[in-house]
Parts: C-alpha cells; sequence; structure tokens
C-alpha cells in the first residue's frame, strides 16, 4: 500500500515539474500574443453543480453567468480584455476540435496536473503558445483554483517579462 501511494506521489511530482518547464518555455511567445488571438480552457469539474445554469453544447459548456463558481469570474475577466474565446470543457479530447476550429496562437488551460501535462503533449506539435494553472482543489467535481493566479496570467501581455 504505501508503495502504490510513493508511486502516485512520484508521478505527480513529474506531472507538476513537466508542466512549470512547459510554462517557463512557453511564457515569452505566449505573452506576444495579442488577447484576441487567445482562448481559455476550464475543466467542467470547477461547476458548482447545484447552482449551474451552464448549457450543454456538444463536446464543451456555455457559461450562463450564474455567479456560483470561479468560471463564471475568469470568463467575465476573458471577455473583458477581450479573449477570442472561453469554453467549460467536458474532457481533453475537446482542446484539438476546438483548436481545429477556433485556430487560437494561445491557450490558457487551467485543469490537475495530469490534465495539463495531456494539454501540452498534444499541443507539442503546433505553434500554439500554452500556459497552464493547476486546480487549487482537485476531484472529479466542485474543484477549484487560484484566481489570483489565472487573473496575472490572462492579463500577461509583451512588455511583462
Amino acid at each position: 500500500m504505501n508503495l502504490c501511494k510513493k508511486t502516485k506521489e512520484s508521478k505527480q511530482n513529474n506531472y507538476i515539474k513537466y508542466v512549470a518547464a512547459q510554462n517557463k518555455a512557453q511564457s515569452v511567445s505566449f505573452s506576444k500574443i495579442d488577447f484576441k488571438d487567445r482562448i481559455v480552457f476550464a475543466p467542467h469539474c470547477m461547476r458548482n453543480c447545484e447552482v449551474c445554469k451552464a448549457q450543454e453544447k456538444d463536446f464543451y459548456y456555455i457559461c450562463k453567468d450564474c455567479g456560483g463558481c470561479t468560471i463564471f469570474k475568469i470568463k467575465k475577466l476573458a471577455e473583458k480584455l477581450g479573449y477570442g474565446g472561453f469554453y467549460i470543457l467536458k474532457g481533453g479530447r475537446a482542446i484539438l476540435k476546438l483548436v481545429k476550429e477556433q485556430r487560437p496562437k494561445a491557450i490558457v488551460g487551467i485543469s490537475c496536473y495530469f490534465e495539463g501535462e495531456q494539454g501540452f503533449k498534444v499541443m507539442k506539435e503546433t505553434d500554439i503558445a500554452v500556459q497552464f494553472i493547476p486546480l487549487t482543489r482537485d476531484g472529479c467535481n466542485d474543484t477549484d483554483a487560484d484566481f489570483e493566479e489565472i487573473e496575472k496570467l490572462l492579463t500577461a501581455i509583451k512588455n511583462e517579462k
């Protein structure tokens, strides 16, 4: 049992190191992309399912501004800044479909570390700059992320280095 816990912790540490390295490697190119050419992917597990009014559409949800979770604040900030899109993803496979449709130059992804690592790997063969924000409360529902960290990343512009 103890060995399984250590293996899981080791994998988690590898995910953390990988996404930190990728964020660092892509941060300058990300900050040079205009807001209109960036999109945000938030995970459906961040929705507060007790109050959420999000509309299901294909492989993502559309936030209906109920204000019941952090997703609402992220969406409002992205809209205020002029981001090209904001999507609440049902799963990681939606990334490629939306990238093909929207053709962003940069992506902000919010998820658990495992999904973050997978997102970087999926986007590796593209010219799309990716930045990742980890969840602060993990799990499969009612998760959360640090809004201040998200705000800092969403507002990153080319003259910040």
